[in-house]
Protein backbone atom coordinates (compact mmCIF):
# COMPACT_ATOMS: atom_id res chain seq x y z
CA UNK A 1 0.00 0.00 0.00
CA UNK A 2 1.22 3.57 -0.28
CA UNK A 3 3.07 4.92 3.31
CA UNK A 4 2.99 8.66 3.72
CA UNK A 5 6.63 8.25 1.99
CA UNK A 6 5.25 7.45 -1.19
CA UNK A 7 2.30 10.05 -0.99
CA UNK A 8 4.50 12.89 -0.40
CA UNK A 9 5.89 11.67 -3.46
CA UNK A 10 2.48 12.32 -5.50
CA UNK A 11 2.37 15.78 -3.44
CA UNK A 12 6.13 16.40 -4.85
CA UNK A 13 4.67 15.22 -8.38
CA UNK A 14 1.54 17.56 -8.20
CA UNK A 15 3.79 20.98 -7.23
CA UNK A 16 6.48 20.08 -9.54
CA UNK A 17 3.40 20.15 -12.35
CA UNK A 18 1.80 23.10 -10.78
CA UNK A 19 5.23 25.10 -10.90
CA UNK A 20 5.95 24.12 -14.64
CA UNK A 21 2.51 24.76 -15.77
CA UNK A 22 1.33 28.02 -17.13
CA UNK A 23 -2.19 28.14 -15.87
CA UNK A 24 -1.01 27.33 -12.41
CA UNK A 25 -4.56 26.04 -11.38
CA UNK A 26 -4.45 24.66 -7.69
CA UNK A 27 -7.91 22.99 -8.25
CA UNK A 28 -7.13 20.74 -12.11
CA UNK A 29 -3.73 20.14 -10.16
CA UNK A 30 -4.77 18.87 -7.07
CA UNK A 31 -7.54 16.55 -9.00
CA UNK A 32 -4.48 15.40 -11.15
CA UNK A 33 -2.76 14.33 -7.87
CA UNK A 34 -5.66 12.07 -6.36
CA UNK A 35 -5.73 10.65 -9.70
CA UNK A 36 -2.54 9.46 -9.83
CA UNK A 37 -2.97 7.98 -6.33
CA UNK A 38 -5.99 6.19 -8.14
CA UNK A 39 -4.04 5.44 -10.58
CA UNK A 40 -1.97 2.60 -8.37
CA UNK A 41 -5.25 0.90 -7.20
CA UNK A 42 -6.06 0.76 -11.20
CA UNK A 43 -2.58 -0.22 -11.77
CA UNK A 44 -3.03 -3.28 -9.59
CA UNK A 45 -6.39 -4.51 -10.84
CA UNK A 46 -4.99 -4.41 -13.68
CA UNK A 47 -2.35 -6.40 -12.49
CA UNK A 48 -4.37 -9.00 -10.92
CA UNK A 49 -6.60 -9.20 -14.33
CA UNK A 50 -2.99 -10.08 -16.08
CA UNK A 51 -2.15 -12.77 -13.69
CA UNK A 52 -6.01 -14.18 -14.28
CA UNK A 53 -5.35 -13.88 -17.85
CA UNK A 54 -2.65 -15.78 -17.89
CA UNK A 55 -4.24 -18.71 -16.04
CA UNK A 56 -6.87 -18.73 -18.11
CA UNK A 57 -4.94 -19.20 -21.41
CA UNK A 58 -4.10 -23.14 -20.23
CA UNK A 59 -8.02 -23.37 -21.70
CA UNK A 60 -7.12 -21.53 -25.05
CA UNK A 61 -3.95 -23.78 -24.88
CA UNK A 62 -5.49 -26.88 -24.19
CA UNK A 63 -7.43 -26.01 -26.98
CA UNK A 64 -4.86 -25.13 -29.63
CA UNK A 65 -2.90 -28.76 -28.83
CA UNK A 66 -5.92 -30.72 -29.18
CA UNK A 67 -6.90 -29.15 -32.69
CA UNK A 68 -3.46 -29.68 -34.07
CA UNK A 69 -2.86 -31.56 -37.15
CA UNK A 70 -1.77 -35.05 -35.67
CA UNK A 71 -2.14 -34.55 -31.61
CA UNK A 72 -0.37 -36.54 -29.64
CA UNK A 73 -1.82 -38.48 -26.44
CA UNK A 74 -0.27 -35.84 -24.11
CA UNK A 75 -1.94 -33.20 -26.86
CA UNK A 76 -5.12 -34.40 -26.08
CA UNK A 77 -4.77 -34.56 -22.31
CA UNK A 78 -3.48 -31.21 -21.48
CA UNK A 79 -3.38 -30.64 -17.74
CA UNK A 80 -5.72 -27.67 -17.26
CA UNK A 81 -5.27 -28.07 -13.29
CA UNK A 82 -4.63 -24.39 -13.07
CA UNK A 83 -7.77 -23.30 -14.21
CA UNK A 84 -9.11 -24.90 -10.48
CA UNK A 85 -6.30 -22.60 -8.87
CA UNK A 86 -8.09 -22.06 -5.41
CA UNK A 87 -6.70 -18.39 -5.90
CA UNK A 88 -8.32 -17.23 -9.12
CA UNK A 89 -11.21 -19.21 -8.38
CA UNK A 90 -11.98 -16.77 -5.26
CA UNK A 91 -10.08 -13.69 -7.05
CA UNK A 92 -12.73 -14.11 -9.98
CA UNK A 93 -15.37 -14.54 -7.09
CA UNK A 94 -14.61 -10.97 -5.42
CA UNK A 95 -17.24 -8.66 -5.37
CA UNK A 96 -14.71 -5.45 -4.72
CA UNK A 97 -12.05 -7.33 -7.90
CA UNK A 98 -15.38 -7.53 -9.86
CA UNK A 99 -16.88 -3.61 -9.41
CA UNK A 100 -13.12 -2.45 -9.97
CA UNK A 101 -12.41 -4.27 -13.12
CA UNK A 102 -16.09 -2.16 -14.59
CA UNK A 103 -14.76 0.96 -13.11
CA UNK A 104 -11.30 0.86 -14.64
CA UNK A 105 -12.72 -0.98 -18.01
CA UNK A 106 -10.48 -3.58 -17.82
CA UNK A 107 -9.64 -6.04 -21.06
CA UNK A 108 -6.83 -7.22 -22.78
CA UNK A 109 -8.33 -6.73 -26.34
CA UNK A 110 -5.33 -4.18 -27.10
CA UNK A 111 -3.05 -6.53 -26.13
CA UNK A 112 -4.11 -10.13 -27.94
CA UNK A 113 -0.19 -11.53 -27.62
CA UNK A 114 0.81 -10.90 -24.16
CA UNK A 115 -1.33 -13.31 -21.74
CA UNK A 116 -0.58 -15.88 -24.70
CA UNK A 117 3.33 -15.47 -24.66
CA UNK A 118 3.61 -15.13 -20.91
CA UNK A 119 1.83 -18.73 -20.47
CA UNK A 120 4.33 -20.00 -22.84
CA UNK A 121 6.84 -19.13 -20.24
CA UNK A 122 4.99 -20.78 -17.34
CA UNK A 123 4.11 -23.46 -19.29
CA UNK A 124 7.66 -24.56 -20.21
CA UNK A 125 8.79 -23.63 -16.51
CA UNK A 126 9.97 -26.50 -13.93
CA UNK A 127 7.42 -24.56 -11.16
CA UNK A 128 4.83 -25.18 -13.79
CA UNK A 129 5.60 -28.77 -14.18
CA UNK A 130 5.96 -29.06 -10.16
CA UNK A 131 2.77 -27.50 -9.80
CA UNK A 132 0.97 -29.77 -11.92
CA UNK A 133 2.22 -32.96 -10.62
CA UNK A 134 1.32 -32.05 -7.26
CA UNK A 135 -1.22 -33.39 -5.36
CA UNK A 136 -3.17 -32.01 -1.91
CA UNK A 137 -3.12 -28.48 -2.70
CA UNK A 138 -4.75 -25.92 -0.70
CA UNK A 139 -5.34 -22.48 -1.45
CA UNK A 140 -2.03 -21.74 0.50
CA UNK A 141 -0.05 -24.32 -2.00
CA UNK A 142 -2.16 -22.77 -4.67
CA UNK A 143 -0.54 -19.56 -3.91
CA UNK A 144 2.73 -20.31 -4.62
CA UNK A 145 2.19 -20.66 -8.71
CA UNK A 146 0.39 -17.37 -8.56
CA UNK A 147 3.72 -16.04 -6.79
CA UNK A 148 5.75 -17.47 -9.65
CA UNK A 149 3.46 -16.06 -12.23
CA UNK A 150 4.16 -12.85 -11.02
CA UNK A 151 7.34 -12.46 -9.70
CA UNK A 152 8.98 -14.39 -12.26
CA UNK A 153 7.26 -14.56 -14.95
CA UNK A 154 5.32 -10.99 -15.63
CA UNK A 155 8.00 -8.84 -14.19
CA UNK A 156 10.59 -10.47 -15.93
CA UNK A 157 8.85 -10.52 -19.11
CA UNK A 158 9.96 -7.18 -21.44
CA UNK A 159 6.80 -7.16 -23.16
CA UNK A 160 4.47 -7.07 -19.77
CA UNK A 161 6.91 -3.94 -18.75
CA UNK A 162 6.34 -2.10 -21.70
CA UNK A 163 2.46 -2.73 -21.63
CA UNK A 164 2.74 -1.39 -18.39
CA UNK A 165 4.86 1.95 -18.92
CA UNK A 166 3.00 2.66 -21.57
CA UNK A 167 -0.60 2.67 -19.95
CA UNK A 168 0.74 4.03 -16.42
CA UNK A 169 3.30 7.23 -16.84
CA UNK A 170 4.60 7.14 -13.07
CA UNK A 171 4.93 2.87 -13.53
CA UNK A 172 8.78 3.08 -12.77
CA UNK A 173 7.94 4.81 -9.72
CA UNK A 174 4.87 3.24 -8.49
CA UNK A 175 5.99 -0.50 -9.54
CA UNK A 176 7.64 -1.23 -5.73
CA UNK A 177 3.96 -0.08 -4.44
CA UNK A 178 2.17 -2.70 -6.76
CA UNK A 179 4.57 -5.53 -5.44
CA UNK A 180 4.13 -4.75 -1.71
CA UNK A 181 -0.46 -4.50 -2.93
CA UNK A 182 0.17 -7.78 -4.54
CA UNK A 183 1.78 -9.11 -1.71
CA UNK A 184 -0.67 -8.19 0.64
CA UNK A 185 -3.13 -9.85 -1.67
CA UNK A 186 -1.30 -13.06 -1.18
CA UNK A 187 -1.41 -12.71 2.56
CA UNK A 188 -4.90 -11.34 2.26
CA UNK A 189 -5.98 -14.21 0.13
CA UNK A 190 -6.28 -16.90 2.82
CA UNK A 191 -9.69 -18.94 2.94
CA UNK A 192 -11.20 -21.27 0.63
CA UNK A 193 -14.48 -19.12 1.23
CA UNK A 194 -14.19 -15.96 -1.70
CA UNK A 195 -15.89 -13.69 0.86
CA UNK A 196 -13.36 -13.63 3.61
CA UNK A 197 -10.84 -12.87 1.04
CA UNK A 198 -10.35 -9.04 0.77
CA UNK A 199 -8.20 -6.73 -2.12
CA UNK A 200 -5.65 -4.95 -0.46
CA UNK A 201 -6.34 -0.65 0.19
CA UNK A 202 -4.97 1.51 -1.62
CA UNK A 203 -3.43 3.33 1.99
CA UNK A 204 -3.19 2.25 5.42
CA UNK A 205 -6.64 5.17 6.15
CA UNK A 206 -7.62 6.75 3.07
CA UNK A 207 -9.73 9.43 4.90
CA UNK A 208 -7.40 10.41 6.74
CA UNK A 209 -4.46 10.26 4.03
CA UNK A 210 -6.50 12.14 1.71
CA UNK A 211 -6.83 14.45 3.99
CA UNK A 212 -2.87 14.71 4.57
CA UNK A 213 -1.84 15.09 0.81
CA UNK A 214 -4.22 17.72 0.27
CA UNK A 215 -3.63 19.85 3.13
CA UNK A 216 0.11 19.32 2.28
CA UNK A 217 -0.27 20.41 -1.36
CA UNK A 218 -2.28 23.05 -0.51
CA UNK A 219 -0.35 25.17 2.13
CA UNK A 220 2.95 24.53 0.14
CA UNK A 221 1.39 26.43 -2.41
CA UNK A 222 -0.32 29.15 -0.28
CA UNK A 223 3.01 29.43 1.61
CA UNK A 224 5.33 29.30 -0.85
CA UNK A 225 6.53 33.08 -1.02
CA UNK A 226 7.31 33.49 2.57
CA UNK A 227 8.93 29.87 2.83
CA UNK A 228 11.23 30.94 -0.22
CA UNK A 229 12.14 33.75 1.94
CA UNK A 230 13.34 31.61 4.36
CA UNK A 231 15.32 29.47 2.00
CA UNK A 232 16.87 32.11 0.44
CA UNK A 233 17.57 33.72 3.53
CA UNK A 234 20.03 30.43 4.01
CA UNK A 235 21.34 30.43 0.44
CA UNK A 236 22.44 33.99 -0.28
CA UNK A 237 25.81 32.06 -1.40
CA UNK A 238 24.14 30.59 -4.27
CA UNK A 239 22.26 31.79 -7.18
CA UNK A 240 18.69 30.63 -7.33
CA UNK A 241 19.05 29.13 -10.91
CA UNK A 242 21.77 26.83 -9.38
CA UNK A 243 19.70 25.51 -6.75
CA UNK A 244 17.70 22.53 -7.96
CA UNK A 245 13.67 22.79 -8.45
CA UNK A 246 13.31 19.38 -6.37
CA UNK A 247 15.52 20.76 -3.73
CA UNK A 248 13.66 23.54 -3.63
CA UNK A 249 10.11 22.22 -3.52
CA UNK A 250 11.43 19.50 -0.66
CA UNK A 251 12.67 21.84 1.17
CA UNK A 252 9.17 23.91 0.80
CA UNK A 253 7.49 20.44 1.84
CA UNK A 254 9.79 19.88 4.61
CA UNK A 255 9.25 23.53 6.40
CA UNK A 256 5.34 23.13 5.55
CA UNK A 257 5.21 20.19 7.57
CA UNK A 258 7.58 21.70 10.27
CA UNK A 259 4.69 24.71 10.36
CA UNK A 260 1.71 23.74 10.04
CA UNK A 261 1.45 19.46 10.77
CA UNK A 262 1.79 19.52 14.30
CA UNK A 263 1.16 15.63 14.95
CA UNK A 264 4.24 14.85 12.89
CA UNK A 265 8.12 14.84 14.43
CA UNK A 266 10.20 17.25 13.25
CA UNK A 267 12.57 14.24 12.97
CA UNK A 268 10.35 11.97 10.76
CA UNK A 269 9.37 14.47 8.41
CA UNK A 270 13.46 15.42 7.98
CA UNK A 271 14.31 11.88 7.06
CA UNK A 272 11.54 11.59 5.21
CA UNK A 273 12.31 14.53 3.07
CA UNK A 274 16.11 13.71 2.67
CA UNK A 275 15.23 9.85 1.88
CA UNK A 276 12.94 11.15 -1.21
CA UNK A 277 15.56 13.63 -2.21
CA UNK A 278 18.47 10.92 -2.60
CA UNK A 279 15.61 9.15 -5.68
CA UNK A 280 14.52 12.52 -6.79
CA UNK A 281 17.05 15.19 -6.94
CA UNK A 282 20.66 15.15 -7.52
CA UNK A 283 23.52 12.88 -5.39
CA UNK A 284 24.98 15.98 -3.73
CA UNK A 285 21.18 17.05 -2.51
CA UNK A 286 20.44 15.21 0.08
CA UNK A 287 23.49 17.16 2.49
CA UNK A 288 22.37 20.15 1.10
CA UNK A 289 18.75 19.89 1.78
CA UNK A 290 19.81 18.64 5.42
CA UNK A 291 22.40 21.44 5.81
CA UNK A 292 19.80 24.29 4.96
CA UNK A 293 16.57 22.58 6.95
CA UNK A 294 18.97 22.66 10.06
CA UNK A 295 19.34 26.13 9.63
CA UNK A 296 15.82 27.12 8.90
CA UNK A 297 14.42 24.76 12.13
CA UNK A 298 16.93 26.58 14.35
CA UNK A 299 15.33 29.91 13.78
CA UNK A 300 11.95 28.28 13.97
CA UNK A 301 12.55 27.15 16.84
CA UNK A 302 13.61 30.50 17.83
CA UNK A 303 11.11 32.31 17.08
CA UNK A 304 8.40 29.55 18.63
CA UNK A 305 7.44 29.12 15.29
CA UNK A 306 6.88 25.19 15.66
CA UNK A 307 4.33 23.32 17.51
CA UNK A 308 3.88 20.02 17.88
CA UNK A 309 1.56 17.60 20.10
CA UNK A 310 1.35 14.08 21.59
CA UNK A 311 3.70 11.75 20.05
CA UNK A 312 4.71 14.86 17.85
CA UNK A 313 7.89 16.17 20.26
CA UNK A 314 10.57 18.59 18.22
CA UNK A 315 13.51 16.74 20.53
Amino acid sequence: MLNRRHLRVKVLQALYAFHQSDTQDIRANEKNMLHSIDQVFEMYIWMLSLIAEVVAYAENDAAERANKHLPTAEDLNADVKILSNRFILSLNDNRDYLIALKKYKVEWHFEPELAKSLFIILKNSPEYAEYLAKTGDTIQTDKDIIKFIFKKVILKSSLAEQVFEDKFIFWPVDRDVLQALIAKTFKNFAFDDAKLNNLAEITGNWTEDREFVVDLFEKSIRFDKPYQELIAAKTTNWEPERIAMMDTLLMKMAITEFVNFTSIPVKVTINEYLEISKEFSTPKSNSFINGILDKILFDLKADNKIKKIGRGLIE
